[in-house]
């Protein structure tokens, strides 16, 4: 999880400091140090480092909050401001053209994921914003780029357009025309990357821009660079000016050093984050959420927007009266397992709760296998069966079994899972146990208490 490392630090340190009645100032600097060290070890540039702790330092040894009642607080909400600051501030939209289409020019060093993140943020733009992107493969130079882009295009269903191997500016421009003729208002444009900075890249990017003039230019870089990051992203903007970055692999970097360094070296905003291999795990930057999860304050807000994401109001209304009439069904349950695994991976969720509920849930796993067993088993029902699974006999599980290549032990397996739900919901019904509106995900399976959902 990222920023993993930083986070248990940062708690430890935060922990000694609320063990104190009062703070001098003794207190505040022996704490400030430890933070320097957990942020060095986290990859966070040096000088972006000393700055950030003279900063807090000399915030936190003011009179104002050596003499309040909770000094220890009043440091941590400095820490979680100054950090809010280190990152940008308040998040960072894409610009938008007023006439014609937004062109939006993806650059980056080959490795980062450029051409997937494309793809991810055209999917994004297209789900939240309803724009209607077309990806234009500009990479002319990588064996298979543009198969690439195609391939990851038709999974989102998104179109793609490419010319072959031509000149890349000219693809760009051609694009731009096919999406003012047909409908489009957005254009991704992926363009080649290389192993290193090198003038060769620069010159192609800057005729390109020279040419379509690009609303938004996005520096794609890979977070578990760290430092490497930084400097790319240094070099990128001082030759081309960069509008933002994006970065990947974000779930994998457990320092977290390059999100925290990067708005600090270059001046240009995160705009978004990768933040796994499935193509719709990208989100905008908030840097005061991020910071919040930094500090296990948890993210609250990015929490809720998943859920809504995946939330059916009329689903939810549906099940909450069956809940109230006590029946609740195999093909209820069905549709809440498919609304669990619309939220992700749990290991992801367990970064935006704060404290204990999210260390509870750090490294669970939605079983994907025995959930698909689970499907299975129920989509062998006849729908008869699973409004009314009592009248499952020895001869219907066979067939049951028979259907979905699984056992009978299986059947039964899943039949005793489902008859303690149907226990827990007439607790619910009785007012015993709390309802849980739009969801029975957390109860169905035992929410904290196993590290694998099945």
């Amino acid at each position: 999880m990222a920023f993993e490392g930083l986070t248990e630090k940062l708690n430890a340190t935060f922990k000694k400091l609320r063990g104190k009645g009062r703070l001098t100032e003794n207190d505040v600097r022996e704490a400030m140090r430890e933070v320097r060290l957990a942020l060095l070890e986290a990859d966070v540039g040096y000088k972006v480092v000393k700055d950030f702790v003279a900063t807090v330092t000399e915030r936190a040894i003011g009179s104002d909050v050596l003499d309040s009642l909770t000094p220890a607080q009043q440091v941590i909400k400095i820490v979680n401001e100054e950090l809010t600051n280190l990152m940008g501030g308040a998040g960072s939209k894409l610009t938008m053209a007023n006439n014609g289409p937004t062109v939006v020019m993806m650059v980056g060093l080959q490795g980062a994921g450029k051409t997937t993140t494309t793809a991810k943020l055209a999917g994004l733009m297209r789900r939240q914003y309803s724009k209607r992107p077309l990806l234009t493969a500009c990479d002319v130079y990588r064996p298979a780029a543009i198969e690439q882009l195609k391939v990851v295009g038709g999974q989102l269903d998104l179109p793609v357009f490419e010319q072959g191997q031509g000149d890349p500016v000219n693809i760009a421009a051609n694009a731009i025309r096919h999406a003012k003729d047909h409908g489009s208002d957005m254009v991704f444009l992926d363009t080649a990357g290389r192993l290193h900075v090198d003038e060769t890249l620069m010159d192609e990017l800057k005729r390109m821009k020279a040419t379509v003039h690009p609303n938004e230019i996005l520096l794609v870089v890979d977070a578990m660079t760290g430092q490497d990051a930084v400097n790319a992203a240094s070099a990128f903007d001082e030759a081309l000016g960069i509008d933002g970055v994006i970065l990947t692999k974000l779930d994998g970097d457990a320092r977290g050093g390059a999100a925290l360094s990067i708005r600090a070296a270059t001046g240009k905003p995160i705009k978004f984050v990768g933040t796994g291999e499935k193509l719709d795990m990208i989100e905008p930057f908030h840097p005061d959420r991020m910071a919040s999860r930094i500090l296990g304050m948890g993210d609250m807000l990015s929490f809720i927007e998943k859920a809504q994401a995946t939330y059916d109001e009329k689903q939810a209304a549906k099940l909450e009266e069956k809940l109230r009439k006590n029946r609740f069904t195999l093909q209820d349950y069905y549709e809440q397992l498919q609304q669990i695994r619309g939220m992700g991976d749990l290991s992801q969720l367990a970064g935006m709760l704060p404290g204990n509920m999210g260390r509870q849930l750090q490294g669970a796993t939605i079983d994907e296998k025995a959930m698909a067993h689970t499907e299975a088993i129920i989509l062998s029902m006849t729908p008869l069966e699973r409004e009314n699974p009592q009248i499952l006999g020895a001869s219907r599980k066979r067939r049951i079994a028979a259907g979905c290549g699984l056992e009978v032990v299986d059947v039964n397996r899943l039949l005793k899972q489902f008859d303690m739900m149907q226990q827990l919901t007439r607790q619910m019904a009785k007012g015993r146990g709390p309802a849980m509106k739009g969801g029975m995900g957390g109860r169905m399976h035992g929410f904290g208490r196993k590290k694998r959902f099945k």
